[in-house]
């Protein structure tokens, strides 16, 4: 069992983080792909192996030559490292390693990430809530089956057996879309302060819900916002002016100004001005929200170079928090 210990200090230094980064979750996502648990998971492995063809079964092999989570931040350096010193050069290993993590993230993560950044938003929001509504003690002893709190020491059980004393730096919280709901990671110093961080998942019914059904659905953006927005918003995909709008979509000048005004206050659609010409188009959220109905295509992976990077040791930085090194995960 892994035990923390605190301080008062400690308590009042612990935060919370949205997100370690896509190529972090890329490293967790390796570790869930060769796994076949996780049912929330199943229609994402599916997509993610159509992605990769040939090299889906590659993928899965080096996933599985990984026992456990605290390996991945040792073979990935550069997946939690983003060094801030300019003289600072990758050696050949963790630059091969780092193109192979780069090039699953193309295909298992980034298609999806508007959307899973925004769930690790809310969740991070979530547990900040209960912080202040209820302190970080309670924030602590509720974070994960495998964490309990037993003040002024929190436990992570299943672990190795060691004590830990934060010694003032406090505690960073992290919530993870790829973690295993089972599994939640110890780092034991992550930025250039050396912070503790510990990473948990978010809850399962919430990935389950994210992927969908397999097949495309295309009533679904229709039965969401009305089937004439839905066709205004993938009408201005590429942006355009109310005229425009009216022509693409068949319909008088006053009802594209209603649909745009409409998408608008819902915090999909942007509209600018030029002398008297409304111009309009899709902000961050309306581009996840008709990407999410859209059937999946991913980008074509370079090709993997035989074997397995080897696996070494290097200071884990994660950027604007800076550097540390990964121990423990259970």
């Amino acid at each position: 069992m892994l035990r923390i210990h605190f301080t008062v200090e400690d308590i009042t230094n612990t935060r919370m983080l949205a997100t370690l980064g896509p190529m972090a979750e890329t490293a967790f996502a390796l570790y869930l792909f060769g796994r076949n648990g996780d049912i929330a998971f199943h229609q994402w492995r599916r997509s993610v192996r159509a992605g990769l063809g040939k090299d889906a079964a590659r993928y899965t092999a080096l996933s599985q030559q990984f026992r456990t989570l605290y390996e991945l931040p040792v073979a990935f350096a550069d997946a939690f490292t983003q060094s801030t010193d300019p003289t600072h050069e990758a050696s050949a290993d963790v630059r091969r390693s780092t193109e192979l993590l780069a090039d699953l993230c193309q295909v298992a993560v980034l298609p999806h990430w508007p959307m899973i950044r925004s769930n690790l938003d809310g969740a991070r929001e979530a547990w900040g809530r209960v912080a202040i509504a209820h302190g970080v003690e309670r924030l602590l002893s509720s974070i994960h089956p495998k964490v309990r709190w037993r003040s002024p020491v929190l436990e992570i059980r299943h672990g190795q057996k060691r004590d830990i004393h934060l010694d003032g730096r406090g505690l960073l919280l992290c919530p993870s879309f790829f973690l295993s709901e089972q599994s939640c990671a110890f780092l034991d110093a992550v930025g250039e302060n050396g912070v503790p961080a510990l990473v948990f998942p978010v809850k399962a019914a919430a990935q389950g819900d994210f992927w969908g059904p397999a097949e495309h659905d295309e009533q679904a953006l229709g039965a969401l916002v009305g089937h004439t927005r839905a066709a205004a918003l993938e009408a201005l995909a590429e942006g355009c002016s109310t005229g425009e709008l009216a022509d693409r979509l068949g319909i008088s000048l006053a009802g594209a100004s209603k649909h745009a005004a409409v998408l608008r206050r819902s915090g999909l659609v942007t509209t600018s001005r030029n002398r008297n010409t409304a111009l309009h188009a899709l902000t961050p959220l309306g581009k996840a929200l008709l990407r999410r109905c859209e059937p999946f295509v991913a980008p074509a992976p370079r090709a993997l170079a035989n074997g397995v990077p080897q696996q070494r040791v290097r200071p884990l930085r994660l950027g604007g928090v800076g550097a540390g090194v990964a121990r423990q995960a259970v």
